[in-house]
């Protein structure tokens, strides 16, 4: 019998939160019996495309949603629909742009339309009247309402879905005994890093402005002012990067910040560091804070992050409009020791096998 095939539909399979989640799934699920396909928004190769590949997935590109191609995007919408009648699922992540996929999905037919959101805010720039546009559309074209917190569901859905219980809060979950606290690969890490007895602050996130890095570095700058010989660790790569190594360089902090790029050893540079930093203007409930926790990592958060993601006791939420000083105060009276958190995260439903087992059978009823 072959495998049902689930049509996953992404902007690009580069290593973010959602497209990291989603790989998680992948890897866990049986794909003799289910087995995921792309439809993404990108010419350019995304660093998860080659496994994708080689586990048995197909990648269909699409142009990029812009304001100006609306007309021919629609037209390859349904194009594509009619020529892959095979997909009776289709996964929807990009937010409020999912309600033009789902729009041709429903007028092809396809039962199961499942939107999916993983933010709690549009931002601002140009794009904003198109977003707002885009999220009218959305209306009932979706079958199934899938959100990674409550904030993320109200921002896309409104707040009248959750209270008539049509959304799925589908977590976030993750490998578990991969981020489990380990001295020895703490050590390793450490010395592959060229860091010794340092306090090491760490981020993971891409290079965006919603991320907050300028006003993160900022922090770091008043708690090296006091422990001079810590260190920050920046992982990730994104628009905004060159414009941190400005203003790293201008502070005179190059020789203490770490620019790291884009890993595939991310369990293994949680355990290297001593806390967690995540000053985000906005999030829905973001992968890497929920590995920092698996990591045993005390984690300091903007206040604007949902109360959701503190899943441990280990998150610390302070004031987005307090001096970078009031952070430093702060982190600098915690303790730095990690925290076998495990059996919480278990608890609360962040084991991928067991949320990839619920998320197979979902699939497969539908089908």
């Amino acid at each position: 019998m072959k495998p049902i095939r689930i049509l996953q539909v992404v902007t690009i399979m580069n290593r973010g939160g959602l497209e990291t989640m989603l790989m998680n799934y992948y890897r866990q699920i049986n794909r003799s019996k289910i087995q995921f396909d792309f439809m993404v928004h990108r010419d350019e190769e995304g660093h998860y495309d080659q496994e994708i590949l080689n586990l048995g997935g197909k990648i269909y590109r699409m142009p990029q949603i812009k304001p100006g191609n609306y007309r021919l995007y629609f037209k390859l919408l349904d194009d594509f629909f009619a020529n892959h009648p095979e997909y009776k699922v289709v996964h929807a992540h990009i937010n409020e742009n999912s309600s033009f996929v789902l729009r041709a999905a429903k007028r092809a037919g396809v039962q199961c339309r499942i939107a999916h959101s993983h933010t709690s805010d549009l931002g601002i720039d140009y794009k904003l009247p198109f977003r707002l546009y885009a999220r009218t559309v959305m209306k009932n074209n979706p079958s199934e309402y899938f959100a990674c917190s409550n904030n993320a569901a109200e921002w896309l859905f409104g707040k009248k879905k959750i209270d008539a219980d049509k959304v799925t809060i589908l977590k976030n979950a993750i490998n578990l005994d991969e981020f489990k606290y380990n001295e020895k690969v703490r050590i390793d890490t450490r010395g592959k890093l060229n860091i010794k007895d340092q306090l090491v602050i760490g981020h993971v996130g891409r290079f965006h402005k919603s991320k907050n890095h300028e006003f993160l570095v900022d922090v770091f700058k008043s708690i090296h002012k006091r422990h001079p010989s810590s260190m920050l660790l920046l992982v990730g790569e994104g628009d905004t990067r060159l414009t941190i190594e400005k203003k790293v360089a201008n502070l005179g902090l190059h020789s203490a910040v770490k620019f790291l790029g884009l890993r595939k050893d991310i369990t293994q540079l949680m355990q290297a560091m001593d806390l967690f930093l995540f000053p985000s203007f906005f999030e829905g409930a973001p992968v890497a804070l929920i590995e920092a926790q698996a990591a045993g990592l005390q984690c300091v958060v903007s206040d604007t992050i949902s109360k959701e993601s503190n899943l441990t006791g280990l998150v610390k939420y302070l004031n987005i409009r307090d001096s970078p000083e009031v952070w430093a105060d702060k982190i600098l009276n915690l303790s730095f020791e990690h925290t076998d958190t495990s059996q919480q995260l278990i608890k609360n439903g962040y084991d991928i096998v067991t949320m990839a087992n619920s998320l197979s059978k979902y699939y497969i009823e539908k089908v």
